[in-house]
């Protein structure tokens, strides 16, 4: 595998594992020239393409690059680190996958991701929850952090 800092093309496997069911399997890979680590995925190319049905109607693709930056963004100086997010895409990814059938509404996405960061950390969650959710003032906010963790925060 090239190394994604100095393009070497040797390393070492540090850790392997198995992810999503056992459909991915994910390595943990340290560069033999600059010693940094890099995680790389090994997949089936047969992979069914997921459509993504917007709240107005409109369809595209299911993306991870898209997903793990958006869920990077509400993780922004907290302490859910890269390789977590990777996690909860993953998992995403294995729900959508053994529950929906090619396509998944965008609100049901956004629900598992809420899900996910919900138990991680708050500040996430609630980062997550007024952009998805749209929140047109600070009472319909207050009113999120009330239900969500069950008083005043």
């Amino acid at each position: 595998m090239r190394c994604p800092f100095c393009n070497r093309l040797e390393d070492k496997v540090l850790d392997s594992r198995e992810i999503s069911e056992g459909r991915i399997i994910r390595r943990r890979r340290e560069c033999s020239r600059c010693s940094k680590r890099f995680t790389t995925y090994e997949e089936l190319r047969k992979k069914i393409p997921y459509i993504i049905i917007k709240r107005n109607g409109s369809q595209e693709s299911f993306d991870r690059e898209k997903l793990i930056l958006g869920i990077m963004k509400a993780c922004e100086k907290t302490s859910i680190d890269a390789e977590s997010v990777e996690g909860i895409v993953d998992e995403i990814e294995g729900t959508i996958q053994t529950k929906y059938d090619k396509e998944i509404r965008s609100q049901d996405l956004g629900e598992l991701i809420m899900d996910k960061l919900h138990s991680l950390d708050e500040v996430a969650y609630l980062r997550f929850a007024s952009v998805y959710r749209q929140f047109k003032d600070a009472g319909a906010f207050m009113e999120e952090i009330k239900e969500s963790f069950g008083g005043e925060n």
